[in-house]
């Protein structure tokens, strides 16, 4: 039965799929649906554009059990891109502490437990898992559209990741809120990523995936509300990890906004979804209107797999563009009060 909408699916409506919540997240459940096998249909453009739209719309896709190899999965990446109208500058993101490894190469992220991008403090200082949510690569000046991750190595309890909307954040917030929110620009840093690299004896990876994306700097600024170019939405645009201030603010009145917008974002369990990896399940997300955060309730297991990111467009915030909820002609919730 498939229950996201046909205008969000496309030519992709021929395959088993469900929502996993109202807000975020969509699975084809069936392993028969091999993304390697979209790679090489004859309607290949077509499939591919259409689940670009669906991540877009949805926020997060999920595949079960995939054969896709690397460079497959490389290919995918640049055309979920290019077939939704990514600049022509744009291609695959280098991350500045990704090893440039003969089996993988420098534009695969490995997503380890021990250590690199993805754990890439000295020591977890933290005891709360939410100061891991975050859009990918929010501190390059032309940061990704989308990204697909493989999981091929899961403990065999713990790990989930979440992803939380960032059309219903926005769409949360009241219309005074949004008004003053709208314009308003913040400063995103990855100033931790130069730290592993001086740390470890490394040297940072230049020319990262875009001729903006250069340099030994990983400062940048983004709106606070940006629209997405596929579907025209408006999202929140901030996270945990990345956004250190919001520029036209004091410090002060910055710190206590993004303080708010943070917990906007862990709190509401209503529009995040919780994904359970099998083996070789892959997940496709949208970073331009998602939040995640990986669950390291595992202890010492090994959980690793490997991710592409592509580069987009130049963030943007269009005064014209609407909200999800107005264009879909969703009502606006009404919190009970009991």
């Amino acid at each position: 039965m498939v229950n996201a909408p046909p205008s969000f699916l496309g030519s992709l409506s021929a395959f088993e799929s469900y929502d996993n919540t109202t807000q975020i997240g969509t699975t084809f459940p069936d392993k028969s649906v091999q993304l390697s096998k979209l790679l090489n249909a004859p309607n290949s453009d077509e499939l591919i554009k259409d689940l670009a739209t669906l991540v877009s719309h949805r926020g997060v896709v999920f595949f079960t059990d995939q054969d896709l190899q690397i460079g497959q999965q490389k290919e995918l990446g640049r055309r979920l891109g290019k077939l939704t109208g990514n600049p022509e500058s744009s291609g695959l993101h280098v991350h500045p502490v990704s090893e440039d490894l003969p089996e993988l190469g420098a534009d695969v992220s490995v997503i380890s437990s021990k250590g690199g991008i993805a754990r890439p403090e000295a020591r977890l200082t933290s005891t709360r898992a939410s100061r891991g949510w975050h859009a990918d690569i929010t501190f390059e000046p032309v940061p990704s559209d989308y990204a697909i991750l493989k999981m091929h190595t899961i403990p065999e309890v713990g790990g989930d990741t979440l992803w939380a909307s960032g059309y219903e954040a926005y769409d949360r917030l009241s219309p005074a809120y949004q008004r003053f929110l709208e314009g308003l620009t913040a400063v995103h840093n990855a100033d931790t990523f130069i730290e592993y690299v001086q740390r470890n004896g490394l040297k940072m990876n230049d020319n990262r995936g875009s001729p903006e994306n250069t340099g030994t700097s990983l400062t940048t600024i983004h709106p606070v509300i940006r629209t997405n170019p596929v579907t025209g939405f408006k999202a929140l645009f901030v996270n945990r990890e990345f956004t250190k201030r919001i520029v036209e603010l004091s410090p002060e009145e910055s710190d206590d906004v993004l303080r708010f917008l943070q917990l906007h974002i862990s709190e509401n369990h209503d529009f995040q979804v919780r994904y359970r990896w099998r083996k070789n399940d892959i997940a496709i997300w949208d970073n331009r209107s998602t939040f995640h955060t990986a669950t390291t309730d595992y202890g010492d297991v090994l959980r690793q797999g490997n991710r592409v990111v592509s580069i987009g467009e130049k963030p943007y915030f269009d005064p014209k563009s609407k909200s999800r909820r107005a264009v879909l002609g969703v009502p606006f919730n009404v919190v009970p009060e009991l």
